[in-house]
């Protein structure tokens, strides 16, 4: 019989949990502090070039993740932390864990799993630190007066990924010493993330085996590393010890095989293109997948397909990238080769496909017959889809370019209630109301997505312009002057005694100002030797650079983490 015949379902290895370990040294650090600390360092992390603001990657990311997370009663904790898994482009093995449940994952990690169980094995891992306060265990002596330094310790440990330059910088500034007994969570705390990961994966239903194949891979490629940055700054040495003892586990755990989603390969094939969206980047890229392409598989097959799909669009050759996406949908949709029985269905990714195709005729701004086309398919996809937010933005978006600018504003104004903390949403309104001339909305709405991002001096900026707007009404005037006095009351709690003088001298950088990426003008090649001027200037982590002229929001300007 073939290979595809099912296999009966195994039951999930039933390993005792461990305990979700505190003790009065972490209640220094509260749960509620530890998520206000990772949202902090996420605003300025969001605001970096390298952090893949990419919609079908991180609703697969999110997916993927919360499948682990469910899979661990507790894992939320007392907080009820809600999990964000989110990608950066980086060329090393690596991933890590924020407080508050932001877990991040290197694009090179994700490119070098092989399978799912490779990529849950690392996700639990990290989701194991979360939920065993490795972090406020580690700091846990300390005040709370000394929480805020840990967060700029936290993104310069960052820095080492581009080499050993910008690491050096954090160490000549006399944060070594620090970093190492804050970050370095030891050898005890590894083994109980690792351990928790192993019973995250059974309990969720991957194959445990693939932890042990992965940390392998990953050991091997840290030796490399380790080689480039201090040994302190090593977040997760991965010792023969630990590999071990998780080959051990294996051994007592039933066999489980778990079919892997198209949705995982083709991720993988939208993270390649934009790992290096240089001309030689594309042009390996396009030879990965033309490699790819000559494979047995039907999931390589189409994943090869759909990332030439996709870097046919970037290079803008939107007929290139519809032809490639068809190739690429006739792929999956074919019927299985004759002979095999029993094979179980194929994953469709309906909803990448759908956003991949909206994606490229929203690439088409001059062409209005495929912008109307992607308002209509936008609509059928969010009705099919209503819980995908990439398709929701895209909804937005779409009614934008066709010219459909009433229905735009009265949806993306839904959209605003039902996800207060949606950035995304806020910048498409305000962009609705400039074609639409309502300067004193458009205003407003750039002051809620200034303050989501962090920039409280520029949302409070964006709330005087809207004052003066000649088109603001009373009940425009109502919600700023409520606005207004909230985020001035949260200003001067954020600034204390000691943050007065770092406030008055700072300046925004926010995601609408760097979209271009590699193309802003005066921005340092390496994006992580901004740390090492964060660490000459202030200590406070947390400090914005305000100023900005003329409330342009499109002009490029230099980030601080």
């Amino acid at each position: 019989m073939p290979m595809a015949m099912a296999q009966p379902a195994l039951a999930p290895a039933k390993i005792p949990n461990l305990p979700a370990l505190g003790g009065t040294e972490s209640q220094d650090l509260s749960p509620l502090m530890e998520r206000k600390i990772g949202e902090e360092i996420m605003r300025d992390i969001r605001r970096d070039r390298d952090y893949l603001d990419d919609g079908p990657i991180l609703e697969y990311m999110n997916n993927f993740g919360n499948v682990l997370v469910d899979a661990r009663p507790g894992a939320r904790g007392e907080a009820k932390y809600d999990y964000f898994f989110f990608v950066v482009r980086d060329p090393q093995l690596n991933a890590f864990a924020l407080p508050g449940g932001f877990i991040a994952v290197h694009s090179a990690l994700l490119l070098a799993a092989q399978n799912e169980s490779e990529l849950a094995s690392v996700l639990g891992h990290e989701i194991g630190h979360v939920v065993q306060r490795h972090i406020a265990r580690s700091i846990g002596q300390q005040k709370q007066d000394a929480l805020i330094p840990l967060a700029a310790m936290i993104l310069a440990a960052l820095a080492s990924r581009q080499g050993g330059d910008a690491a050096m910088g954090v160490f000549l500034g006399g944060q070594g010493l620090t970093i190492q007994r804050q970050l370095n969570f030891g050898r005890d705390a590894e083994r109980e993330a690792d351990r928790i990961g192993f019973q995250i994966m059974g309990e969720a239903g991957f194959d445990t085996s693939g932890m042990v194949a992965f940390f392998q891979q990953m050991q091997n490629a840290t030796r490399a590393y380790s080689d480039l940055v201090p040994a302190w700054l090593l977040t997760h040495p991965l010792t023969t010890e630990r590999i071990a003892d998780i080959q051990a586990r294996i051994r007592e755990a039933p066999y489980k095989q778990r079919q892997d989603s198209l949705d995982f390969f083709l991720v993988r094939s939208r993270a390649r293109v934009l790992q290096d969206q240089t001309s030689s980047g594309y042009n390996e890229a396009k030879l990965f997948f033309q490699s790819q392409m000559q494979q047995d598989s039907w999931q390589q097959k189409a994943a090869g397909q759909y990332g030439m799909a996709f870097l046919s669009m970037k290079q803008g050759d939107a007929v290139a990238a519809q032809s490639w996406l068809d190739k690429a949908l006739a792929t999956v949709n074919a019927p299985p080769p004759s002979g095999v029985f029993g094979a179980s269905p194929r994953s469709k990714a309906e909803t990448i496909f759908a956003a991949t195709s909206i994606e490229i005729k929203l690439a088409q701004p001059d062409n209005k017959e495929m912008l109307a086309k992607a308002a209509q398919e936008a609509a059928a996809a969010h009705l099919k889809y209503p819980l995908s937010r990439g398709i929701a933005h895209q909804y937005g978006e779409a009614m934008l370019a066709a010219g459909k600018l009433d229905e735009a504003a009265n949806y993306l104004r839904d959209q605003a209630q039902l996800y207060r903390e949606d950035i995304e949403v806020y910048d498409l309104l305000a962009q609705v109301y400039a074609k639409q001339g309502k300067l004193a909305l458009q205003h407003i709405a750039l002051a809620e997505s200034y303050n989501l991002q962090g920039g409280l001096m520029a949302a409070l900026d964006q709330l005087t312009y809207a004052r003066k707007a000649p088109d603001a009404s009373f009940y425009d005037q109502s919600l700023i002057d409520a606005r207004e006095r909230e985020w001035q009351a949260r200003r001067r709690e954020e600034m204390g005694d000691k943050g007065k003088k770092d406030m008055a001298d700072s300046r925004p950088a926010f995601k609408a100002e760097f979209k271009s990426g590699s193309e802003n003008k005066g921005m340092s090649g390496n994006p992580f030797d901004r740390y090492n001027d964060m660490f000459n200037q202030s200590t406070n982590p947390f400090d914005r650079l305000r100023k900005q002229s003329d409330g342009d929001i499109t002009s490029p300007g230099l980030m601080v983490r």
